[in-house]
């Protein structure tokens, strides 16, 4: 069996924003630093690898230990979808918290009650909830 989970690659965020989506989801937060496997102080604060485990996804972090510019965003999203209605919204409102919100979570044509946002960490995110079969 292969699972497929979002990877998100920030610079200097990961800790913060695994951390930030720990408090959305719940889960499991396992978290792994550059300083436990590279002796470079320069990259000792990074993480190499987070990993938030929740009862329906898992979901990576880490930080691009390369300096330089902010890492310009990609063109992915993160697709939270499902009929949980009252869970989607509380999830689109918790990562809401500073970010850019391009649809607000509201009813939609197709039914469902749907809306996307960019989180505060620069990560795309829409969330689709529609009504149970």
């Amino acid at each position: 069996m292969l699972t497929v989970s979002p990877y998100i690659i920030l610079r200097g965020k990961a800790k913060p924003a695994i951390t930030f989506y720990q408090s959305v989801f719940g889960g499991e937060l396992a978290i792994t630093m550059q300083s436990e496997y590279n002796p470079d102080p320069a990259v000792a604060d990074l993480v190499m690898h987070g990993q938030l485990t929740t009862d329906t996804f898992t979901l990576m972090v880490s930080d691009d230990p390369r300096s330089g510019e902010e890492l310009p965003s990609g063109n992915i999203q993160i697709c939270v979808w499902g009929d949980d209605l009252e869970t989607a919204r509380a999830w689109f409102t918790a990562l809401s918290d500073g970010a850019d919100v391009t649809t607000p979570f509201a009813p939609q044509m197709w039914g469902d009650h749907y809306g996307d946002l960019t989180d505060k960490f620069g990560v795309s995110w829409s969330v689709n909830a529609g009504t149970p079969s």
